[in-house]
């Protein structure tokens, strides 16, 4: 008899076991089509992801390979990529009306600045998120942004990131800097929450601030240096005329 309730015991756990790892599959199939799909609805940009890992048991998770792509009239290739982001969130939550998570940390992610003095990359996707969900007035928030799954998010951080200034009015000049540590508190917390799309919004908004004060002055440095450069190829083509008697016959004529 307690062979029996032992064979027994051991099949339920073992039920159990099988039942957590096929709704965690189905969660990270479920969060990466999630993402891959209402991301470019809402920035309108192309948004993918590599793979997405939850534990039910644990609580922690792991995505891998993001790529946020640019606005269209934008040349570089893309605005963000992540290589790997980490997080915990509390297990209990993934089932319920909200999603808690406890901690998000973004490592090295490559930021991508492209400007061309008047507007730039991450301000379009900014500025499309805000008219999906929008702006800061929940009360005329879209249906499409309100009815995404509600998040609490405590503690958001980016940090070790890189920003790829480039300037396509000065001839697609480049450099890179350093992007200041992002670090987000609080977000969603209350009975409301966020969703999703609000999520990225706040997360973008952060982003192109430090973005944009960060590469101001390398941005200035590359004016000056297109300048320069400017005044030396037109003094070196005013030498060669002089040397090849471009300019007498000019003057002549």
């Amino acid at each position: 008899m307690k062979k029996f309730l032992l064979s027994i015991l051991i099949a339920l756990v073992v039920l159990v076991i099988l039942g957590v790892v096929a709704v965690s599959l189905f969660l990270d199939s479920a969060v990466k089509k999630g993402i891959e799909t209402v991301g470019p609805m809402l920035a309108k940009v192309e948004v993918k992801l590599d793979s997405v890992s939850l534990s039910l048991l644990s609580g922690s998770g792991k995505i891998r390979g993001l790529l946020i792509g640019n606005p269209e009239g934008f040349k570089t290739p893309s605005a963000i990529q992540v290589g790997n982001a980490s997080l915990a969130l509390q297990p209990g939550s993934i089932l319920g009306d909200k999603v808690i998570i406890r901690s998000v940390l973004v490592e090295g992610p490559e930021i991508t600045f492209e400007t061309d003095l008047k507007a730039n990359n991450l301000s379009k996707i900014l500025a499309n998120l805000q008219a999906a969900t929008g702006g800061t007035d929940t009360s005329k928030t879209p249906a499409q942004a309100k009815s995404g799954r509600k998040l609490q998010v405590d503690d958001f951080r980016i940090s070790g990131g890189k920003i790829h200034v480039s300037v396509t009015t000065l001839g697609a000049q480049s450099a890179t800097v350093a992007l200041p540590e992002v670090h987000l508190t609080d977000l969603g917390k209350g009975p409301d929450g966020i969703t999703g799309a609000e999520l990225a919004t706040l997360v973008i908004q952060a982003i192109e601030k430090e973005a944009v004060q960060a590469s101001s002055g390398v941005v200035s440095d590359l004016a000056r240096q297109a300048s320069g450069l400017t005044k030396d190829l037109n003094k070196a083509e005013s030498d060669a005329a002089k040397k090849l008697g471009v300019g007498d016959l000019l003057k002549k004529k």
